[in-house]
């Protein structure tokens, strides 16, 4: 199943904001349970906020028959970034040496459930990176979620971990990922 796949910029999130929210709601708290204060709407609301605030945010939104299906964003990862200043495991200096231009930061990829299974997230996740110019992506995955098969999809992806890192005192730990942005 393929679906039509739009790209949208920082400037674009008045249109698609409230998409991205109800996606989240639907698929975070209610498909999963995920529950309290850092999965709440609002606190989703506020860092995509943060988010889109950055230089180079971009996202893409799936629609079926104009139904929004799912959603990914994310942005490039500036040279004062605070990506990595939350590693509970070290991590080669080398590999968190950012100018701005080197590696693009997976935010979130969220897919409904009715299209789950159909490689929808893997559509959106290229769609995604084909617009992208830097040379890496990372992404933070919570090792647990599904016993351990959300981690294992972004491995089949190309995805490798490089270490653990917990970014808000009240948000699980989770599992740094990367991989380079153009696979063979």
């Amino acid at each position: 199943m393929t679906v039509d796949v739009k790209h949208y910029v920082a400037e674009d999130l008045p249109e698609i904001r409230q998409h991205i929210l109800d996606i989240h709601v639907e698929v975070r708290q209610r498909d999963f349970g995920l529950t309290g204060p850092f999965y709440d709407v609002e606190r989703f609301d506020a860092r995509l906020t943060a988010y889109s605030s950055r230089p180079g945010w971009t996202a893409v939104l799936g629609f079926d028959e104009g139904d929004p299906v799912g959603f990914c964003f994310g942005t490039a990862l500036a040279p004062d970034t605070k990506w990595w200043n939350n590693m509970l495991t070290a991590v080669d200096p080398a590999v968190t040496k950012e100018d701005g231009k080197r590696t693009v930061s997976l935010n979130e990829i969220v897919v409904r459930k009715p299209w789950r299974g159909r490689s929808i997230a893997w559509q959106l996740h290229e769609a995604w990176l084909d617009h992208r110019a830097e040379e890496r992506v990372t992404l933070l995955v919570n090792p647990l979620a599904g016993d351990g098969a959300v981690q294992a999809v972004y491995e089949a992806w190309g995805y490798r971990k490089v270490g653990d890192q917990q970014p808000f005192p009240d948000s699980p730990v989770f599992s740094v990922m990367l991989r380079s942005t153009k696979q063979d």
